[in-house]
């Protein structure tokens, strides 16, 4: 059962927040026409310094004039994940490489890396929306934030940390892997919040559990996850088990890294940052824009990015804008919590199915726990799917039949969610491998010999 949370009144951005999150409260008019005039200046430069984008326009016979209304976005071309790799690596540069003081990119299991770019102004951007980000998480000053986002090429360990301490919080920059270490930190340095990875903090629990470490005698009050999808299930599994509080933050690094929306204590929807991200949610089969409340594929539009503009960016994103103000009073949209993408469906005896369906019937079933894996197969041309489950060392007993109820019950639930059945193995705690960073959760099996 997902818990319902109340969402504290807001009085002031002065007075309940800090100074950093004050634009979050403008004027709805005066935001449109701030992001207007962003639009404008954007689809410029990118028509002015970017080839590929200006012969996109001109197959549709489009120059930057015809923006004048933000409806007007709907005519310029989508940008892709392919269009950075069909560039790569500098091939969408709106900046020279002498203005150009940081690149990222991503890791480049498929091919050629995504590559990414920022001016100095870009990283004040960046800065200061990771900065707004943590301000509306409930951060400030005088917190100690540990940050297990992995640094290097990924976006997310510097972009967490450069809004961190330009919050004045105190940052450790930890970095990804040795749990044991991260926990030893945690408890000698009296941190107060921690970001990584929603799946890698759940083994976090796991391991200071047997390390005879309980979290809630920690000062720790905050978590910040992200970079991968997330149920609300899960959040209520790590908030019973620590008593901290999880926010949910959203980004990608083709749009910034980090920092992109994030929730408020409500917790009910992420903020969109769109004084620098215009959100649009289109159909993810016709690229039709869909009316606010209504789920499809999320679009993206940097407004003040000057190294590299994305234009229209289709992130794959499956989530819905979410028409109705928010209690907390910030005038800046939310849109609901990501919870699949359109490139992780598979099609099982056509039906199709998400891991993020898998995770929310596991977690409605008392014994289980948040580790769990899809294995695919394909025997006499039919797919398979096999869902390997850690259960609790109390239901891991030499009882077959409570283990067999307890398969059972497993299967019933993903049934339920899936209306197909499907293989369900439970295998003992601490079987399923961990991950450092974005948890693996589908091994596809069926193209092997």
């Amino acid at each position: 059962m997902v818990t319902v949370k109340e969402c504290p009144a807001k009085t002031t951005a002065q007075t309940v927040y800090s100074p950093a999150s004050a634009p979050d409260y403008v004027p709805i008019a005066l935001l449109r026409e701030l992001q207007l005039s962003r639009l404008k200046n954007i689809v410029t430069r990118a028509w002015e310094r970017v080839p590929h984008f200006r012969a996109r326009l001109d197959e549709r016979g489009l120059t930057p004039d015809r923006i004048r209304s933000l409806a007007d976005i709907s005519l310029l071309p989508f940008t892709v994940k392919t269009d950075l790799r069909d560039t790569y690596p500098f091939g969408l540069f709106a900046s020279p490489m002498e203005e150009i003081v940081r690149l990222h990119a991503s890791s480049g299991t498929t091919g050629k890396p995504i590559v990414v770019a920022y001016t100095r102004q870009d990283l004040d951007v960046w800065t200061s929306v990771m900065k707004r980000a943590f301000a509306t998480c409930g951060l400030h000053s005088g917190d100690v934030i540990q940050n297990a986002y992995g640094y290097g090429l990924f976006t997310g360990g510097l972009g967490a940390h450069y809004g961190a301490e330009d919050l004045g919080a105190t940052v450790i920059p930890i970095s990804g892997g040795n749990t044991d270490r991260q926990i030893m930190v945690m408890k000698d340095f009296g941190v107060t919040a921690i970001c990584c990875t929603p799946s890698y903090f759940l083994h976090m629990i796991e391991r200071a559990a047997q390390l005879d470490i309980d979290i809630r005698d920690l000062p720790l009050r905050v978590g910040v996850f992200g970079a991968e999808p997330w149920t609300s299930g899960m959040r209520d599994r790590i908030e019973r088990l620590t008593g901290i509080q999880a926010f949910d933050i959203y980004g990608l690094s083709e749009i910034i890294g980090p920092g992109v929306a994030v929730e408020c204590p409500c917790q009910n929807g992420l903020h969109i940052f769109e004084d620098h991200f215009y959100p649009e949610i289109v159909d993810p089969d016709t690229g039709n824009v869909l009316p606010d409340g209504e789920d499809g594929e999320l679009v993206l539009t940097t407004l003040s990015k000057y190294a590299m503009p994305m234009i229209r960016y289709r992130t794959r994103d499956i989530t819905a804008l979410m028409p109705e103000p928010c209690p907390c009073g910030r005038s800046l949209r939310r849109m609901r919590r990501v919870g699949r993408r359109t490139d992780d469906m598979m099609i099982i005896r056509g039906v199709n199915v998400f891991p993020s369906q898998i995770e929310s019937a596991l977690l409605e079933v008392e014994g289980t726990l948040p580790h769990y894996q899809i294995i695919l197969t394909r025997h006499h041309g039919l797919d398979q799917m096999e869902v390997q489950v850690e259960v609790t060392s109390e239901s891991f007993s030499d009882k077959i039949g409570a283990l067999e109820q307890l398969n059972d019950k497993i299967a019933d639930a993903i049934e339920h969610v899936l209306s197909i059945r499907v293989q369900v193995t439970l295998v003992e705690p601490s079987t399923i491998q961990r991950s450092e960073g974005k948890a693996k959760r589908v091994i596809d099996r069926r193209l092997q010999p």
